[in-house]
């Protein structure tokens, strides 16, 4: 039983197997003292608190283990909530929404009704709930319906009208025009696979896109961050604006805006959004995707990368042209300048050097440069991360970053760069000059 649990604790970083819970357990797990004792021991660690109850067979030790868990995990992604006493299921935490972004979705709606089609814990629906008068909450897991029941009312939310079952059936039976909004976050992983596409993902909202139009004016479809933006428009047709979040820096999804009143033909508009930790928006490019890119005729003094949303949104030409960068080469988005730019959109790094790359002479530009550790990033480029770091024997680094790209000419190099700062500083690492060991 103990070894079992350790397990599925440990499993909770791994999102291909996830503890399941089952109604008795969330029954005992409701109990007034069950819930006094996860809130007792708050702070244990999960495995510890799990080794020290496992003779307690009235106790339901398994479950609050794993509700330990899930709130260290909810500290991070959920960091106003998870002060709450909210509880969780594993793999439904791992699939919801992120405060940040909750938070920035429910800005971009308001009105009378809205319907989250696809509720899971209810993040996302408790802040909807702040935005519209009334909300329909549907979820087809009974045990994710009773989990966010406890929340909202933990919550003291008064305004959800939960909906257990099909969520589609439950749209059908609103008559035509009853919602302001609708918001849909498909299930990307049916029957145990994880899919990107929108046609695979549950409920499918391109078969569903009249049926949606006929209830409420505007829809908002929550997508991977993986899915491909191009051709939306073919199985979206009302589709308006495609906005790119990301938040510290990572790329967390993809807002499908649906607008009834959207023209055949009209352009379809883009935007990444670089949010903060609490759902502000610290950065916004927007554009048509269909700027011209200019090249550098060589690596300059700085080395640019943007943001992974800039780039998911096929901005970077926009972002460069409106900070009067190059790009580095004809195919990729790493940019250049003299100059250094301290409001940049991504990382920055001082260039060391540009190397054109053979697997010959590479060592002895490492030797050269005592470079026996590095974070290392590749585009464009044959060898993986991994494949370079085992080929060269190289070490992690939180202070060197290798890029391996190809440069104007189409060859493969690598540019040697540290991350600048303030200024335009970066810190000194001192370049050690070839000995008899190269």
């Amino acid at each position: 039983m103990c070894f079992v649990l350790l397990q599925s604790l440990l499993s909770l970083n791994h999102s291909s197997i996830f503890f399941i819970m089952t109604f008795d357990e969330l029954r005992q797990l409701l109990l007034p003292e069950n819930l006094g004792l996860l809130n007792a021991h708050g702070s244990d660690d999960p495995a510890d608190f799990a080794m020290r109850f496992q003779s307690r067979h009235d106790l339901p030790s398994r479950v609050i283990a794993e509700q330990l868990a899930c709130r260290r995990k909810a500290l991070k992604k959920l960091p106003g909530l998870s002060l709450k006493g909210l509880l969780y299921a594993s793999l439904a935490l791992e699939q919801s929404s992120g405060e940040a972004a909750a938070i920035y979705k429910a800005s971009l709606t308001g009105g009378e009704r809205l319907i989250d089609l696809t509720g899971g814990l209810g993040i996302d629906t408790v802040f909807f709930s702040k935005a519209f008068r009334n909300v329909v909450y549907c979820e087809r897991d009974p045990m994710l319906a009773e989990l966010a029941t406890y929340n909202f009312r933990r919550l003291g939310i008064v305004n959800v009208q939960i909906c257990q079952g099909d969520s589609l059936t439950t749209l059908h039976s609103f008559p035509d025009g009853h919602f302001d909004w609708i918001f849909v976050d498909p299930a990307r992983r049916e029957g145990g696979r994880r899919s990107i596409g929108l046609g695979a993902a549950s409920p499918d909202v391109t078969a569903a896109h009249d049926l949606f139009l006929r209830k409420a004016s505007k829809i908002m479809i929550k997508a991977s961050p993986a899915l491909e933006l191009s051709g939306l428009k073919e199985y979206l047709p009302s589709l308006s604006e495609i906005r790119v979040v990301s938040v510290g820096g990572e790329c967390r999804e993809e807002l499908l805006l649906l607008d009834r009143s959207m023209t055949i033909g009209a352009t379809v508009k883009r935007k990444a959004l670089l949010l903060a930790e609490d759902g502000s928006v610290v950065h916004e490019t927007s554009g048509a995707g269909d700027e011209s890119r200019t090249v550098a005729q060589r690596v300059l003094k700085y080395f640019y990368e943007p943001d992974a949303a800039i780039i998911k949104a096929g901005l970077t030409k926009k972002l460069a042209l409106d900070l009067g960068l190059s790009f580095m080469n004809g195919s990729v988005d790493y940019l250049t300048a003299e100059g250094f730019i301290p409001d940049f959109p991504g990382r920055i790094f001082r260039v060391v050097a540009v190397e054109r790359y053979t697997p010959k002479t590479f060592r002895f530009f490492l030797c050269h440069y005592g470079i026996t550790g590095a974070a290392i990033q590749r585009r464009d480029f044959p060898l993986r991360p991994d494949e370079i770091r085992k080929k060269y024997r190289l070490l992690e680094s939180d202070s060197r970053y290798l890029f391996f790209t190809r440069n104007t000419e189409s060859e493969l190099v690598c540019v040697y760069g540290l991350k600048a700062v303030a200024g335009g500083e970066a810190p000194f690492v001192q370049d050690r000059i070839a000995g008899p060991e190269c």
